[in-house]
């Protein structure tokens, strides 16, 4: 790839490329860079991110994100690598649901619930986007409007999604939006993550803690019963760090139905909107650690158990089933249907923000 447009300081540089069209819309892949080597590349097209490099003391770094090469894998990926999800993350039963006391019916599954926005959700659009730096940060602010009745949904949606590259080695995620009607919004960031590497394999020797006293058991269709079930004896209980796959196929009826983890687990029963630690993900064997802060109620826990046995990924790398873990900071799933969930309505005059960080150390 060769960079069209380069524009250094003496704390980071942004490099811009082209990467291809889309319905006749230009997309590009930005490069943003900190002194230090932290770097982030995102494009416009779902507002990926395509690479996520994190220094390392023997000053070589490593790509901790799975990815692909090319524009025309991301169109045709199923597995929502790297994008951000919306306007409503995860599943919710049926698709009908009644926003301020109207039915709406959102895009829907042969198998009878919406997933992830819908049949084109926000992983699939071309975003505005503008580049911004600081004496000691870098980022790429993202735009995209979303139509009255876009998958569904309604109201016009005007959604902001801000990456910034702090010192540190911390990556901070930030949501805005507003709409001209009551609508839904439940905005999440879809990267596996796998800190040996992108092509370092199944993430089972990865150690997980979470700060998470709570869980949602699911049906068979993987949408929450409305339960919210204490992790205390359960295979969902990381409150203290051990490896993810010590009970991934352990001989329990939720994870039989998922084939692995693949659920919600709970921070906090009332939306604060404080921001909070939600879990910290150890490679040992690399000493790379990741601490997710979040000012998210929880986050949805997927260990890759629907990544394809076996796919071609960036630097034409093969990637494996499970070769890559999910935390995904949003409001609860299926939140329309369980009045006691932390609400996602959203209505004229009033702003939706999240925020989520991860930052990179050596364990």
């Amino acid at each position: 790839m060769s960079a069209t447009a380069a524009i250094p300081t003496q704390r980071h540089t942004i490099e811009k490329s082209y990467w291809g069209d889309v319905g006749g819309k230009a997309i590009w892949l930005y490069k943003l860079s900190l002194a230090g080597g932290f770097q982030v590349w995102v494009t416009n097209y779902g507002a990926i991110i395509q690479s996520l490099l994190v220094p390392r003391p023997n000053g070589t770094t490593v790509d901790v994100v799975l990815g692909y090469d090319t524009l025309q894998e991301y169109i045709d990926d199923i597995s929502y690598i790297g994008c951000v999800v919306g306007r409503v993350a995860n599943r919710i039963e049926t698709g009908k649901v009644s926003i301020e006391g109207r039915t709406c019916q959102l895009a829907e599954t042969a198998e009878g619930f919406h997933i992830h926005g819908g049949h084109i959700g926000f992983g699939k659009k071309v975003w505005d986007a503008e580049t911004f730096g600081t004496t000691t940060t870098v980022g790429i602010s993202l735009l995209y409007t979303s139509a009255h009745l876009e998958e569904g949904f309604p109201g016009n949606l005007t959604t902001r999604v801000k990456y910034t590259l702090h010192p540190g080695n911390r990556l901070s995620v930030e949501y805005f939006a507003t709409t001209d009607r009551a609508t839904l919004v439940n905005l999440t960031q879809h990267s596996y993550f796998n800190l040996g590497g992108h092509d370092h394999g199944n993430i089972g020797g990865h150690l997980l803690q979470t700060h998470a006293d709570w869980y949602l058991p699911e049906t068979n269709k993987l949408v929450p019963t409305g339960e919210i079930a204490p992790v205390r004896g359960t295979p969902f209980d990381f409150r203290e760090a051990r490896f993810i796959d010590e009970q991934i196929d352990a001989d329990h009826s939720q994870l039989r139905a998922s084939g692995g983890y693949d659920h919600f687990l709970v921070l906090e029963q009332k939306h604060t909107k404080a921001l909070k630690p939600a879990a910290t993900l150890i490679e040992p064997r690399s000493r790379m650690r990741m601490d997710v802060d979040t000012t998210e109620p929880g986050f949805h826990f997927y260990a890759g158990n629907f990544l394809a046995e076996t796919f071609e990924g960036k630097n034409k790398k093969r990637y494996h089933h499970r070769g890559g873990v999910c935390l995904e900071t949003h409001h609860f799933p299926d939140t329309p249907n369980h009045a006691h969930f932390p609400s996602i309505t959203l209505s004229p005059g009033e702003e939706f923000n999240s925020r989520t960080d991860f930052s990179f150390k050596e364990a």
